[in-house]
């Protein structure tokens, strides 16, 4: 069967690579091409654009660049045109997907919904659109079944592909090695532009605050790497790029850019608190929409605050570092995050979210 995939950020092409692997196992003869990145090239699927083009966050910067997420939509619908697929596998990015659902639709084209756009944070009214496009929706998180059955549709939980991306990790014991030699805190800034950005200066501050410890920076790839100059030759900040799991497993706690390295910091073990800072115009729309307490995937899930979570103003350098030394040196905090993570990889479940998610796409496509 032919198999078109849409990832539009990089968590999604590490869980679409993953996909991609299982679907070809499961199906020999699969044909896959989509729009992803790297990780989905080296599984096996056709690249026809990189995500990196699509990474756009927030209303005023969605706003900025109307015109081009527009050609871009275009061009998608297009290649979709072209091909022809069996089924249409979307992987997230919900203003994006959701509209490709509805166009897939007019050309009878079977779209399966594979971590589902977040409307138990706001915008459930887009339920109505996913009704009518999307023939099946997998998620990825337990209370999102309760969730989508409160509004009378149908879901199925896989379970969550960072555990299983976890639990298939090769780590690289020689950098573990050298890591571990010095103390240290993990700083994981996110992977776009302008978190990294809002990241630098509390980064700067904290190296000296904590000028005994290693400040353990994680880099991506995906973005131009001159962006992270401002940290280069800082005596005690270390920039290592694409090791994210390395980097936590070193560290003594870790500062997380709200995502799914808050969960992936999470299953690894170690104490960390959330940051997460957008535009003002950003977060006064979204402060008015958002209707969950929390913003992490850790506190989501466990349904209580587990982890501290600083937002917007409050994301700042004096206010990490205190939360840094609690982290550090009050032993109750440690053991209550650590029972709080027990949880949520029992709440989490099975490790075969692929597995899972492949087969029920391979019968969606077959039916």
């Amino acid at each position: 069967m032919r198999y078109f995939i849409v990832a539009g950020e990089r968590s999604g092409d590490l869980h679409g690579a993953n996909l991609i692997r299982e679907i070809t196992k499961q199906d020999p003869q699969a044909e896959i091409v989509g729009w992803g990145g790297d990780l989905m090239g080296s599984a096996g699927a056709r690249i026809l654009k990189d995500y990196r083009d699509l990474t756009v966050m927030g209303f005023w910067e969605v706003f900025k660049t109307f015109w081009t997420l527009r050609s871009l939509l275009k061009e998608c619908q297009r290649d979709i045109r072209e091909f022809a697929p069996q089924v249409l596998v979307l992987i997230d990015f919900g203003g994006f997907n959701l509209r490709l659902a509805t166009y897939a639709r007019n050309f009878k084209i079977k779209t399966c919904y594979y971590i589902a756009p977040k409307l138990w944070a706001w915008r459930p009214q887009r339920i109505s659109r996913i009704r009518r496009s999307v023939d099946k929706m997998l998620v990825i998180l337990p209370f999102e079944k309760d969730f989508y059955q409160g509004l009378k549709y149908e879901v199925t939980y896989v379970g969550n592909p960072v555990m299983e991306a976890l639990s298939a990790y090769e780590w690289n014991d020689t950098l573990l090695h050298v890591l571990k030699r010095h103390k240290s805190i993990a700083f994981l800034p996110g992977s776009r532009e302008q978190e990294i950005r809002q990241a630098i200066p509390v980064v700067q501050k904290i190296s000296t605050v904590f000028d005994d410890y290693q400040i353990l920076v994680s880099g991506v790839s995906n973005v131009d790497k001159s962006i992270y100059e401002p940290l280069r030759n800082l005596g005690n900040i270390s920039l290592v790029f694409d090791k994210a799991y390395e980097l936590i497993q070193s560290a003594e706690a870790a500062v997380v850019t709200s995502g799914t390295a808050t969960l992936e910091t999470a299953l690894i073990g170690k104490p960390q608190v959330v940051v997460y800072k957008t535009s003002w115009l950003t977060y006064l729309i979204a402060r008015r929409m958002i209707r969950v307490p929390h913003i992490s995937l850790v506190n989501l899930i466990a349904g209580k605050e587990v982890v501290r979570e600083l937002i917007q103003g409050d994301y700042n350098a004096v206010n990490v570092a205190s939360e840094l030394e609690t982290l550090l040196s009050d032993v109750a905090s440690k053991k209550r995050i650590s029972e709080g993570y027990s949880e949520i990889r029992s709440i989490l479940g099975e490790t075969n979210a692929s597995e899972k998610a492949a087969r029920h796409i391979i019968d969606l496509g077959r039916s």
